[in-house]
């Protein structure tokens, strides 16, 4: 309701509050980096598998919350797995990379940029770096600028589908997520910065031509 709907039934009925307690949530002072920023807002790479972003986002349905952690590759903007839960838990980040990790091949060395959110700073989810050769890198505290490059795949996804309407159900989001991902952002997505080229055609081009090289 209202402030001021609130304001009135209280006044109506003689009701005062005494003190209030801050909430605990995204209010909260961001936890310790557990690594170096070793991407400085420098989101290049010259091939796959060398430069990968991570973060997770959130939205609200009739049944509660519905999270999604996503991975996205920086050299063809693909989103190269992602990972969707009712529970905003470590286990997000780290099916999310494990999916990572069994769908694309060499990434032995790729770093992997985050912002500062529990999840990632998980001990489960460094430890799955470290299991799979891969290096952690972490942005500084309150400066969206040092992951843009993956919030700017969620601003699309909350302009063409969360806020498009209301959800009913999370099985009802999810499947629009993963819709969305894979037949709109992958495949019909055409990126000025990938010369025209969506996510799937430019690594099906850089396939080719290493094959044509060899």
């Amino acid at each position: 309701m209202a402030d001021w709907t609130a304001w009135t039934i209280c006044q109506d009925n003689g009701w005062w509050s005494s003190f209030g307690k801050q909430g605990r949530g995204k209010g909260t002072k961001a936890g310790p980096s557990v690594h170096d920023d070793l991407v400085q807002c420098n989101f290049t790479a010259t091939g796959t598998n060398q430069l990968w972003l991570t973060d997770i986002t959130e939205h609200r349905t009739a049944e509660g919350k519905l999270y999604l952690c996503a991975i996205k590759d920086v050299y063809s903007n693909r989103i190269v797995s992602y990972s969707i839960d009712s529970r905003m838990k470590s286990r997000l980040a780290v099916n999310a990379l494990n999916n990572a990790v069994a769908r694309r091949g060499d990434f032995a060395g790729c770093v992997v940029h985050s912002g500062r959110g529990s999840q990632i700073r998980a001990k489960r989810f460094v430890h799955g770096l470290h299991r799979h050769g891969m290096v952690g890198s972490m942005g500084r505290v309150g400066a969206a600028g040092d992951n843009a490059a993956m919030e700017s795949v969620f601003s699309l996804l909350q302009k063409n589908v969360l806020d498009r309407r209301s959800w009913t159900s999370r099985d009802e989001l999810r499947i629009e997520i993963v819709t969305w991902i894979e037949r709109t952002y992958h495949r019909r997505r055409r990126q000025t910065g990938l010369g025209k080229s969506t996510s799937i055609e430019c690594e099906t081009i850089m396939t080719t031509n290493v094959a044509l090289a060899v």
